[in-house]
This record gives C-alpha cells, sequence and structure tokens, in this order.
C-alpha cells in the first residue's frame, strides 16, 4: 500500500480560494463530456490512467500525481456538484485513487474515480470493500443538489457503501453525498446520527437510530421524470400475459401513456375490478414491466391492522418498520410500483383503526410516514395498481383514488382459445412435454369447456391443463408410451367429470 510524506510544506499551505467552479447536471453516465470533474493539464502530463491523492480541502482544491514529475499539482478547474463533498473526503482521510480520464482543450476529463489504497492514519470502515465505488454509482443515479445546499459549507450529507449498516459508513456517507438528498431527509439524518452517536441515550436508542439510517441512506432517491411509454410495446407486453379483453387493454395504455406528455407518472392508480381469475394479478405484474419499475404486493386480505402497514414506534423494544417502508428498503430505490391485491377486503381492519385509512396517506402523494422511521418519505415515485372482485365493497374516498377498469369474465370461445394456444403450451413447456406427445381431440376440448362454462375466470382451466399434463407425464415415464390421446371420455373419466 503506498504512504504519502505529508511534508512539512504541505501543511503549513494557507487554505486557498477554490480554483474550480461547480456544475449542475442530472446526467447518469460519466463521459468525457459530462466528466465528473476537469483538471488543468496544461502540459499533458496526466495519462489515460492516473494514480495519486486529492489535498485535503484546508490545503487546497487540486489533485497530487504520484507519477513523474512527481508530486506535481493539478488544479481542480471544474467539478460535478454532486461529488464535491465526496472530493473533499478522499482529501481529508488521504485516501489514494486512480483517476481514469482524457485530455480535451478544456482540460483532464475525470470519467472515473478507483480507490487502491489509503494513505497513513488509520483505516476507515467504509474506505474499503467497494465503498467508493458504490458510493459513485449512487451519486452519479442522483439529482444535482440545488445550488443553495450545494453552496452552503454546512451542507454536507449522502455518500454510500455497498451496505450502509456501521456508523463509519453512515458517517461517511452523509458527509459525502447527503445534498443530493431531499431535504427533509437530509436533516433527518443528521439529527439521527447523533442519537446514534450520543452517550446520553439509551443502547436501544442507539439501535434505533442506527437501523432507522441504515434503512433510509440504502434507498436510491431518485428522480420522477419518467421515461416515455411505447405503445406498441406496452400492448405486446399485456398481449403476452392475457389473450383478449383489449378494450381493457387499451384502457390501461390510455391511463399510463399520459407519462409521455408529462414525464411523471399518472395522478390515479389502477383499479382491476372483476372475478376471480379473470387475469387481475397478471395484468398488474405486466403494467410494472411496462413501467420498468420495481415493484412489491401488499395483499390486504392478509392485514387486518394499520401498524402493520406504519410499522410501529421506536418506545418499544421489538419496534420495526411497517410492510411499506419495508417495501422501499427492499427496492433501495423510491420509484416504486405497489400491487394491492384484493383491495375491497382493506377496509376489515380488526386493529385499532382501519388498514385503508394508511393506503389513503400513500395514494395522496403528499408523503408517507411510517411510525418507525418517524420521516416524511416522498410519495412522488409511487404507483399503485391494485385488484378487487367487489367494487362496492370498497370505500368511496379509497375508490376515488384510482382509475377503474372492470374485466368482463371470458366467453366459451375465448376459453377455448385460452386453453389451447396459451395455458396448454405453457404448461407443457413447464413439465417438459413436447407438443406430439399428447393430443387433445375436438370433443374433448368440447367436454372441459361445458364442464366449467358456469365458472368464472380461467384458474380452474389452468388447474384442468396441469392436471392433464401430469397424466400424460406419468403415462409416457411409468408405461412407455410414445403418445397419450385423450378424447372425451378419457377426459370425463381422468377429471371425474
Amino acid at each position: 500500500m503506498p504512504v504519502f510524506d505529508f511534508s512539512a510544506e504541505e501543511k503549513t499551505t494557507a487554505v486557498e480560494e477554490k480554483t474550480y467552479s461547480l456544475v449542475y447536471t442530472d446526467s447518469h453516465a460519466a463521459d468525457v463530456s459530462n466528466p465528473i470533474m476537469i483538471l488543468e493539464d496544461s502540459d499533458s502530463t496526466l495519462s489515460r490512467h492516473t494514480a495519486g491523492r486529492f489535498l485535503s480541502p484546508t490545503a487546497g482544491t487540486a489533485f497530487i500525481c504520484d507519477a513523474e514529475p512527481k508530486d506535481a499539482q493539478h488544479d481542480i478547474l471544474k467539478i460535478d456538484a454532486r461529488f464535491e463533498n465526496l472530493v473533499k473526503w478522499l482529501g481529508e482521510n488521504h485516501i489514494m485513487v486512480r483517476l481514469t480520464g482524457e485530455t480535451t482543450d478544456e482540460g483532464y476529463c475525470v470519467i472515473r474515480i478507483e480507490e487502491t489504497g489509503i494513505a497513513v492514519r488509520g483505516t476507515k470502515l467504509s474506505g474499503e470493500n467497494g465503498f467508493l465505488q458504490f458510493m459513485i454509482t449512487r451519486l452519479l443515479a442522483s439529482d444535482a443538489p440545488s445550488e443553495t445546499a450545494a453552496a452552503d459549507p454546512d451542507d454536507i450529507d449522502d455518500a454510500d457503501d455497498m451496505k450502509l449498516t456501521s456508523i463509519q459508513s453512515i458517517t461517511d456517507y452523509i458527509n459525502c453525498a447527503g445534498s443530493t438528498l431531499p431535504d427533509n431527509i437530509r436533516l433527518w439524518a443528521r439529527r439521527n446520527l447523533a442519537v446514534a452517536k450520543s452517550s446520553e441515550v439509551t443502547p436501544e436508542e442507539r439501535r434505533h437510530a442506527q437501523r432507522a439510517l441504515s434503512i433510509m441512506l440504502n434507498i436510491q432517491w431518485k428522480d420522477t421524470d419518467f421515461e416515455p411509454i411505447d405503445p406498441v410495446m406496452a400492448k405486446q407486453i399485456l398481449d403476452e400475459e392475457l389473450y383478449g379483453l383489449d378494450s381493457v387493454k387499451q384502457r390501461i395504455i390510455e391511463t399510463i401513456i399520459q407519462i409521455n406528455r408529462t414525464h411523471t407518472l399518472p395522478a390515479y392508480g389502477i383499479l382491476l375490478i372483476g372475478p376471480a381469475g379473470t387475469g387481475k394479478t397478471q395484468l398488474a405484474y405486466a403494467v410494472a414491466r411496462i413501467l420498468k419499475m420495481s415493484w412489491c404486493t401488499l395483499e390486504m386480505s392478509s392485514i387486518n391492522d394499520p401498524e402493520q402497514l406504519t410499522g410501529s414506534a421506536r418506545i418499544y423494544a421489538n419496534a420495526k418498520p411497517g410492510l411499506i417502508m419495508e417495501a422501499f428498503s427492499n427496492a433501495e430505490s423510491s420509484n416504486l410500483l405497489f400491487i394491492i391485491n384484493e383491495l375491497d377486503k382493506a377496509s376489515a381492519g380488526k386493529g385499532s383503526g382501519n388498514p385503508a385509512d394508511v393506503l389513503l396517506t400513500l395514494l395522496d402523494n403528499l408523503g408517507f410516514t411510517d411510525n418507525y422511521i418517524e420521516c416524511k418519505i416522498p410519495t412522488a415515485g409511487i404507483y399503485t395498481i391494485a385488484t378487487a372482485n367487489d367494487k362496492s365493497a370498497i370505500s368511496a374516498p379509497l375508490l376515488s383514488r384510482f382509475a377503474v377498469i372492470e374485466l368482463p369474465d371470458y366467453t366459451e370461445e375465448e376459453k377455448r382459445v385460452i386453453f389451447t394456444d396459451y395455458v396448454m403450451p405453457r404448461v407443457l413447456d413447464r413439465i417438459g412435454l413436447r407438443a406430439d406427445e399428447i393430443i387433445i381431440t375436438d370433443d374433448a376440448l368440447d367436454q372441459i369447456m361445458d364442464a366449467y362454462q358456469a365458472l368464472s375466470g380461467i384458474r380452474d382451466l389452468e388447474q384442468t391443463a396441469e392436471h392433464i399434463a401430469a397424466n400424460a407425464l406419468y403415462r409416457i415415464e411409468a408405461d412407455k408410451m410414445t403418445q397419450v390421446v385423450y378424447d372425451a371420455s378419457a377426459v370425463r373419466n381422468l377429471l371425474e367429470i
């Protein structure tokens, strides 16, 4: 590990004025046209890969090169505002780095910073194991800080570790990249870090504060400028999931295509209402694919206490975040699609409140507060797709937050096509049967349709396909048959109909 000799000359260097100007950009990739920073390199001595270190903030704003000419100093001319505090942190802790860049007319454009070792001083926990690379990736994915926030020398917040769990890594994260955090979360993080480090509170309070910080700072607080949706691609994804229901698919595309004009999520979520087995949940997952968002599910039939959603206060020893906050934590993103199954069960609370009331706060786009985290979470990046069987069981306030799309049941002809062209091929592929190893005659198909014509949805048809395919596989393997044919009689015997 290289070690620098910090000479008296550097130690006595007077505090210099900033040599650089800040660049405010939301570019999510570093290249020559959007570099992390630009260094002075009038004599073109910096190579493609250059090792060295940054001066600490009290010694100036420059990079000290470890190559010939030895200890040459290159002033920083411009720097992406998101990286200003990171460079200060690297300089303060004398962390050796290797820069990758290219010299242009403007100077040496840095497009990558890698850690090579830590000079002198004790090793910082977060200075190892990929902390720097994870932090740079997080910063590139972040929004530019406001010019007001960046101009405040005390406004240091946000940096990152592969998993921010230790107090040291959390501290370094806040010191390096906090200006990219939403204002309220930045202030919340400072307060909680003070609690986590305090000797004047109980160990339990310190543990809760540290855990809350780890959860919040591991979330990527993304911008809410969403990419346009390709209607053709959206229709293709919906068709892959379900046959027919063209009017329903059209309504879904019409609702989410608003993103193309506004670059923001639609004001209302989508509520899919229809009989059991009509593919509501499949459509919800298809929407998640179309939006290219991380998603989670909330099963309202199993949530009977609002605290399951909002978490418990830290005054309890076994306190923990609620399901909504856990979803953000698992996704590590503030842009999240919630798939709420059986919304009509949300009013059946058995605890000290109604889970439906919690959903209202989530859907109102005014911010959500978890009792454990104790900080208002921005909800502009949240979208919801809900499913329900009974529209009349949903409260009017909750219903008004959705664009309601009703799914009709399938006709017999649609069920016939779904069974032969969609369900059965999927089942055969899943269990490893070839299409020519099983034959279902037309009269057998008629028998199946007659047996389930009074039932809504296609779930029973899917179970029937599984039953027939499993039986065919057994007969091929056990009875050494090369092909199994099912006529009406064979289907009746097998399915006992």
